[in-house]
């Protein structure tokens, strides 16, 4: 039985996202000083606009509902494409920490969400004591 209508699992997808950024984000970071190195980056939003152009149809019972694709999850991508210094070095420490800002929050938001979900369990449980 899904007692919550699948909403746990998708946040748990969202922290595998969460994740995984701030994997790249690490890894960005700590090769600052690598030259050569390739920055690295997790884009939710590539994989789906790629999914989409495959042209998977849904399984529709009715002609109201719309399309939708499968996707798998977020990539990692290599940004070769940005150099900022003659190292050849693709790491902008400026837009990491602030990529590093935003993924915190984001984390923080789905980590806050799923608490809310289990207290709400533990409530229900306790007979609402």
């Amino acid at each position: 039985m899904n007692i919550y209508g699948g909403t746990i699992t998708k946040l748990e997808k969202g922290l595998d996202y969460s994740s995984a950024k701030s994997k790249a984000i690490s890894q960005n970071i700590a090769n600052v000083d690598t030259p050569n190195y390739k920055a690295k980056t997790v884009s939710f939003k590539e994989v789906l606009s790629n999914e989409k152009s495959k042209g998977l149809e849904a399984y529709k019972t009715n002609p109201k509902h719309l399309d939708f694709t499968h996707s798998t999850g977020s990539k990692t991508f290599d940004i070769s494409n940005m150099r900022y210094r003659q190292d050849r070095n693709g790491v902008d420490m400026d837009k990491e920490q602030a990529d590093l800002a935003a993924n915190q929050i984001y984390n923080s938001a789905l980590i806050e969400r799923i608490n809310g979900k289990f207290n709400t369990l533990q409530h229900v449980i306790k007979g609402g004591r």
